[in-house]
This record gives C-alpha cells, structure tokens and sequence, in this order.
C-alpha cells in the first residue's frame, strides 16, 4: 500500500480526504485539495471502509494552501480551527462543498451545493471562548490528543476583548478555584465581559480578589459553576443576561442567517408563528417586529427569562409567549401554526418533533441547522410531507469546518 495520497476535496471534519492504492477513502488532517502529500510512516490507522493517515511531507503544495497566522495551529496541533491552512475563498468552497454532500448522501436530495454568505470578519469574530483547565493551565485540545491540553496564549478567531481578558486572568492563576474544571470567557450582547469557572471544589471565594487584580476597564462579572450544577454569580454586577445560556458565537453572522430565515417565511401580520428551540428570544424579536404572533418554546429557564423582559418584544406590541420546556414536551399543548422556525441543538431534531410536523404538516417551515448532517438526515425524514425550497450556508465559523445552514420547507397540506 502507498504512502502518497492525492488529496481531492475536503471532507465535513475539515480533514484532507484522498483515495488509497485499494481505492478506500483516507482522511488526511491539515491538507488541501490538489496537493500530494507523503504519510508519516506508522500513522495509517485502516479501517473497514475508510482509513486515516497524517502527514510526513508535501510533496506538492496545492495552490490554497497558506501560512497559518495563530502559532497554536502548528505549535500546539490546535483542534479550535481546521481549516487555517486554506486560504478563505477555498474555505467557503469546501464548506459549500460539505453541506450539498451531506444533503445528497444523508439526505437523498437531489440538490446543488448551495450558495454560502461570507463572514463579516474571517477573524476575531468568537463571542465566546471555552477552556479545559488542567493543574495550573487552561487552553485547547490538540486534534490529535483530544485527552490533552495545551496552555493557551492567544486564540486568534476570539474577540479581542477575551483575549485581553484572558491575559489578565492566566497571570492571576492563584485567584481561581481549586480543582478547576473548565473556564468560559463571553463577551455579551451590551459589551459586557463575562468569567465562568467551572470546578469540583469549594464554591469560588476569591473572585472579587481577581476582579480587583484585573484592569479597572474590564468590570468582569466573575460566575462560579460546579461540577454538573447551575452557574451563579459570585462577583460583579448582578446583570440580567444569561452567560451561560446558548448564543451564537459570531453575533453578526448569527443575526444575518435568522434574518434571511424569518424573511423566507413570508408571514401576514398576526399570524401565529413557532420559535422552536428560541433561546434568548433573537428570533421571536425578528417576528414580533413583522407583527407576528409568536410561540417560542426553550428547555432553558434563564435564556427563556431573559427573552421575556426584552426589551425590543414589549416595544413590537405583538402577542408574544414565552415557554421555558423542551420542545418535544409541549408540541401537543400548542395552537395550530401557519409557519414554524426551527433552530435545534447540533444533534438535531428530537424524533418526536419530526414525527408531529410529518403528521401535522404546516404551510412553511425554516430549519436553521448547525451540523449538515444532522439537518440532512432530518430532511430525509421530513421529506414525506415537505419539499425543500429554498437553501442558504452562513459562514458563522471562519477557519473551523463548521457551517450554518438554513433551509426552506414548504409543506404538502
């Protein structure tokens, strides 16, 4: 078996994907499509159908390859990003790339890849950073040691803002809980800066120490979370919004994917619109402004309290209910809609909701996914009753395979 691989696209992992002289799929970390590449001797683990290999050297550079600017993504192996080493319009090909496969194989749809909206900011865009914490450090995970933790210096896809925080924070180490879990930098929606700490100690007592540590400029709101607990804040201003609840990470882009989404739905003033899996309300906001009657339904307590006292949902004078449930569990409760927007978790739709859109179908549904394969395969469900319309990619994570899509469906009534 060789070990030169020519590389032929990118597969939805971000990994090179090439064939093997047996003609099996082999996936092929930090490379690029029209190059050939030699496989580190030992590294080529077969498996039944595909296999996986890591690079020894480049034997011909392809042509959207570049040089990654974060020293992490070399240095370190840094599993953050993938795709630091495409240039960006070969990135967006790749991710346009990835979504119509998977509507294709998964999703057994007979459609093209679809068009992709760039980033605003292929940099510095994330909103918000998360961190595994080991015995003095915390940072990222190498793609290929995902039990391991490198310390982190700078991640160059963060706000600058987390990053400055982060500086002051990883200097002041002795100001954290004992037996530290994991650390959550955010950045909020007001400019507000945000520190969880999770651990399985004692409850965080020196966190107004380390807010006195840090530069006055910061004002951090300082939350402690235990192990598999609720978070809670524990210095700092006693703000309303939910740090740890669910929010898009690149604000902008997030914006820009759920406004096209309630535009597709062509809704009537007064209409009665579902907001599945509506978290801190961005979306009903959107709807209550068109004057729609809007559902929004949520599991978690605090995003869904939070959405209520928006301001922006009063202002509308729209009629707008908040639920605080899992999705799944109140389906049956809720009036009939004339459209539904739906925007799951990355594993998708529960079978249950996909069973009652099926058997109840509705004249428009926009389904706003964050794994194309899990979206695919709850398309080929939805397929029974509904067609596809309509298909746009965001790209909301510039440098990393993920992708955003969102999809129109129109319901055979």
């Amino acid at each position: 078996m060789t070990d030169v691989v020519a590389v032929t696209g990118i597969a939805s992992g971000g990994d090179g994907v090439g064939r093997l002289a047996d003609g099996r799929a082999v996936f092929v970390p930090r490379t690029v499509p029209g190059e050939r590449v030699r496989l580190r001797p030992g590294s080529l683990r077969v498996q039944r159908r595909f296999a996986r290999g890591e690079v020894e050297e480049i034997l011909e550079p392809g042509a959207h390859r570049v040089n990654p600017p974060c020293p992490h993504y070399g240095r370190d192996r840094c599993g953050g990003c993938q795709l630091q080493h495409l240039d960006y319009e070969a990135q967006l090909a790749a991710k346009r790339s990835i979504v119509g496969e998977a509507l294709r194989r998964i999703g057994k749809l007979d459609l093209p890849d679809p068009e992709i909206v760039p980033a605003v900011a292929p940099w510095r865009y994330r909103a918000k950073v998360t961190l595994a914490a080991t015995r003095g450090a915390a940072g990222f995970h190498p793609f290929d040691r995902p039990g391991a933790v490198f310390a982190l210096e700078d991640c160059h896809i963060a706000d600058r803002r987390l990053m400055a925080l982060w500086e002051g924070v990883r200097t002041r180490w002795d100001l954290l809980p004992e037996r530290l879990t994991r650390l959550l930098l955010r950045l909020d929606r007001d400019g507000g800066l945000h520190l969880i700490a999770e651990s399985a100690g004692e409850p965080w007592s020196s966190a107004e120490a380390l807010r006195q540590a840090l530069p006055r400029e910061m004002a951090v709101t300082c939350w402690w979370q235990p192990v598999e607990g609720t978070a809670r804040i524990v210095a700092g201003s006693g703000t309303t919004f939910p740090a740890t609840a669910f929010e898009q990470v690149n604000p902008s882009m997030g914006q820009a994917a759920r406004e096209w989404a309630v535009a597709q739905l062509g809704t009537e003033a007064g209409s009665l619109v579902w907001d599945l899996y509506g978290g801190v309300g961005d979306t009903a906001v959107l709807l209550a402004g068109r004057g729609a009657r809007v559902i929004s339904v949520d599991a978690d307590e605090r995003a869904v309290e939070y959405a209520r006292r928006r301001p922006e949902v009063q202002a509308s004078g729209a009629e707008t209910r908040f639920i605080a449930a899992r999705v799944e569990d109140v389906l049956g409760e809720l009036p009939e809609p004339g459209a539904i927007i739906l925007n799951p978790p990355r594993g998708g739709l529960h079978w249950d909701v996909s069973l009652r859109l099926t058997g109840e179908p509705v004249p428009r549904v926009v389904y706003i996914s964050c794994d194309p394969a899990t979206l695919a395969r709850d398309l080929h469900r939805l397929a029974v009753n509904y067609q596809v319309r309509a298909v746009r990619a965001f790209d909301l994570f510039p440098q990393t395979a993920h992708v955003e899509t969102v999809v129109v469906l129109e319901g055979a009534l």
